[in-house]
């Protein structure tokens, strides 16, 4: 996965269970790519250890920050992707949420229930 994000450091902030995927919702994320993160959701399949879909809230760069403060992008094998900008995907509940709905929609999850385990 070309642009999966490097996380260096981060403290988990919610886990999740949907379908057959764990999901973690990362804050204070230090990384070694070039990206600053305020989010992360990173989806990984029960019993593997890397991730296979990615929901980031990032900063939005200036000339963006009309349409927001911050961007959403989606980040798998097969594409990346700024799906949105808004203020509000800078709030930890707001950006879970759509996350999840989105992590859901693309992995063909969304009859599975969302169990909220931290």
């Amino acid at each position: 996965m070309q642009d999966r994000p490097q996380i260096t450091t981060a403290i988990p902030k919610h886990r999740y269970e949907i379908g057959g995927y764990a999901a973690t919702l990362l804050g204070e994320i230090v990384a070694g790519d070039a990206r600053t993160y305020r989010y992360i959701l990173a989806f990984v399949r029960q019993g593997q250890r890397e991730p296979v879909f990615y929901v980031c809230a990032e900063p939005a760069a200036p000339p963006d920050r009309a349409d927001g403060a911050y961007q959403l992008r989606v980040v798998s094998e097969a594409l990346t992707e700024v799906v949105d900008r808004d203020d509000r995907w800078g709030d930890l509940e707001t950006f879970a949420n759509q996350a999840l709905k989105l992590g859901a929609q693309a992995l063909g999850l969304q009859r599975d229930p969302i169990v909220k385990r931290m």
